[in-house]
């Protein structure tokens, strides 16, 4: 099981972080924010399609063909984890390297966002100290990491607990093709 879920855990986590590369560079980020939102959630669940192919092989391959749904859960979740883990770290390095901008542009862009709906002044310079206030929390290390593993996490639990729930087997003579 552990040969398993490292393997798949880092295969998802080299395949959401090239997305992630391939994605900022192609993508322009003030024109097309929504699309590249889009594409980076996308790219998200099918690096953790891995989690389905790591649960599965173990159950065929290595456990008799059964698996409980807290075993599957479980290998789901620490794939997801292996994952997140390389992608928090390749997107330390690209903030770092390639995008230390990052969080002005988001401010800026928030900020013209706010002011396009209408906003009144008061409003306006509310969202602007805050923005202040999250581009501050941004320098800090464990904020940075805790906000970027609250960007992928969430999204490999719940492909974790989909992939528990359709490939748990408690017994291989119910499934027998025989």
């Amino acid at each position: 099981m552990k040969k398993i879920v490292i393997v798949c855990g880092l295969i998802s986590g080299g395949i959401v972080s090239a997305l992630m590369g391939i994605g900022i560079l192609v993508i322009n980020e003030e024109k097309a924010y929504n699309t590249s939102m889009i594409i980076g959630y996308a790219s998200m669940l099918l690096a953790f399609s891995l989690v389905f192919v790591g649960i599965k092989m173990f159950r065929d391959k290595h456990n008799g063909g059964v698996i409980s749904f807290g075993k599957a859960f479980l290998m789901g979740v620490y794939i997801s984890l292996i994952a997140s883990t390389i992608y928090v770290a390749a997107w330390a390095v690209e903030y770092k390297y390639v995008f230390p901008d990052f969080m002005d542009k988001y401010a800026a862009r928030t900020i013209r966002e706010v002011k396009a709906s209408g906003a009144t002044e008061a409003q306006v310079a509310e969202k602007l100290k805050q923005m202040d206030m999250y581009r501050d929390m941004y320098k800090n290390p464990l904020f940075f990491t805790v906000m970027t593993y609250a960007e992928i996490l969430p999204v490999g639990i719940i492909v974790s607990l989909i992939a528990a729930l359709i490939l748990k087997r408690k017994n291989k003579m119910a499934y027998s093709t025989a």
